[in-house]
């Protein structure tokens, strides 16, 4: 039944100026509009509603991905820009912090100000 409706996603921050910072000015998603309730941006199509909560308690899991052309790249430009990337243990990860997959897909993580695990991907 839903399979011909847009998808939107949601994810939770305490600050919404400081996740308004990462999402618009360093990851470049498109502001679309704010309130008391979220900051919501549009990400490729998809509405992404960052929603004012007073705990948000961070994911131990992924909760947003982008898939990325050239991971290497994305990496060092985030990188830049003073993005920190995650290493976890007993995974091997190489220098950036890009794991590879057993499949192939290289994935590397970093976190948005409330401690949400972000990834990118390259398949």
């Amino acid at each position: 039944m839903l399979g011909t409706h847009k998808i939107m996603a949601f994810v939770g921050t305490r600050d919404p100026e400081r996740a308004k910072a990462l999402y618009r000015d360093v990851l470049g998603l498109r502001l679309v509009s704010e309130d008391g309730f979220a900051v919501v941006f549009d990400a490729c199509g998809t509405m992404l509603r960052v929603t004012t909560a007073q705990k948000a308690a961070a994911a131990q899991y992924t909760v947003l991905g982008w898939q990325a052309p050239d991971i290497a790249a994305a990496v060092r430009a985030l990188q830049k820009t003073g993005v920190k990337f995650e290493y976890f243990e007993g995974m091997k990860q190489d220098e950036l912090g890009i794991w590879t997959a057993p499949g192939g897909a290289r994935m590397a993580w970093l976190k948005d100000p409330d401690e949400n695990i972000l990834s990118l991907t390259q398949f």
